[in-house]
C-alpha cells in the first residue's frame, strides 16, 4: 500500500466520531452521498439517522411529529445521536428518499395538469388555485418548489403557481423568495392578469362588466410589489369578480367559451 493512502486512511480512522458526524452534518444531501462512498467508515456514517432525522425536518418542517418515526433524540447532531448510529437503523434516509420520489412524481403531474389546461398559454383562475391545493395537499417543502417549479425552460404559469403557493402556505419571506427566484434565473418572467368584475348599477341600470388587466413579475409578486394582483389571484372568480385569467405576456386570452375540466392524477 501506498504510504500517502495509508496516511490518509489512518487520519480518517483516528477522527473522533463526533467530529466526524459534525463534518457529515454539514453537508448537502449530494455531497453526503458521495461522501458515503469513500469508505465503510464514511458510509456507516453518512448513511445513519442521526443525520438523515435533521435532513428530514429542516426540509419538510410542516410535516407535524405524528409524519416522522419516533426518535428519543434530539434534532441536531449530537454525542446521544452517536447511539441511534451505532445500531445502524436508516428509517430516516428510507423516508427522505421516499418522500423526494412521491414529491417528483406529484410535481410531474401538477406540471402536465397546467401544461393541459394552459395549451394557448392562458390559465383559468380556478385551474390555477387547483394545481396551489395539490402543493398544499402534498405539503411541498420550499426546496421541493424550487427544485420542482423553479426551472426556467418551464412555462412561466408554472413558475407562478410555485410562487404563489411559497407565498400564501410556506410564508416564505420576500426577499429569501426573490433571491431563489433570482438564482434560478425566473425572476423577471412576467405573466398578464386579468380579471371581469360585475358592472355597477346607475340609476337603475347595469353597467357593462369591468375588464382590468395587470402585467406583473414573478419578483414583484413576491414582494407583493403588486398586492393587488396577488389578491386577486388568491380570491380567484368570487362576489362580483365573474373570471380571473393568467397569461403568459404577449399571449392573447382565451375566449369564454374554453373552460378546462382536467383533473389532476
Amino acid at each position: 500500500m501506498q504510504k500517502g493512502k495509508a496516511d490518509s486512511i489512518s487520519i480518517i480512522s483516528s477522527l473522533p466520531e463526533d467530529v466526524a458526524l459534525k463534518i457529515a452534518s454539514l453537508l448537502q444531501v449530494r455531497d453526503l452521498c458521495a461522501l458515503g462512498c469513500c469508505s465503510m467508515f464514511w458510509k456507516e456514517l453518512c448513511f445513519s439517522d442521526c443525520i438523515w432525522e435533521s435532513l428530514v425536518r429542516n426540509r419538510w418542517p410542516s410535516l407535524s411529529s405524528f409524519h416522522f418515526p419516533s426518535s428519543s433524540s434530539t434534532h441536531s447532531p449530537s454525542f446521544e445521536k452517536l447511539f441511534v448510529w451505532k445500531i445502524g437503523l436508516q428509517k430516516w434516509r428510507k423516508l427522505y428518499l421516499e418522500r423526494h420520489v412521491e414529491l417528483g412524481v406529484r410535481a410531474r403531474s401538477v406540471v402536465k395538469f397546467l401544461e393541459a389546461c394552459s395549451r394557448s398559454e392562458s390559465l383559468e383562475v380556478g385551474d390555477y388555485l387547483k394545481a396551489v391545493d395539490t402543493l398544499i395537499g402534498t405539503m411541498f417543502g420550499f426546496e421541493d418548489v424550487q427544485r420542482f417549479l423553479f426551472n426556467p425552460q418551464m412555462n412561466v404559469l408554472i413558475n407562478l403557481v410555485g410562487v404563489h403557493y411559497c407565498l400564501t402556505t410556506l410564508g416564505i419571506p420576500g426577499d429569501n423568495l426573490v433571491e431563489a427566484l433570482r438564482i434560478h434565473e425566473i425572476s423577471d418572467r412576467r405573466v398578464c392578469v386579468r380579471w371581469w368584475k360585475v358592472g355597477r348599477w346607475y340609476y337603475g341600470f347595469r353597467m357593462r362588466d369591468e375588464s382590468h388587466s395587470r402585467w406583473v413579475s414573478l419578483a414583484d409578486l413576491a414582494t407583493e410589489d403588486d398586492e393587488h394582483v396577488l389578491g386577486v389571484l388568491r380570491r380567484g372568480a368570487v362576489h362580483e369578480v365573474l373570471r380571473v385569467q393568467i397569461s403568459v405576456v404577449g399571449r392573447p386570452s382565451k375566449p369564454w367559451s374554453c373552460n378546462s375540466y382536467t383533473e389532476i392524477n
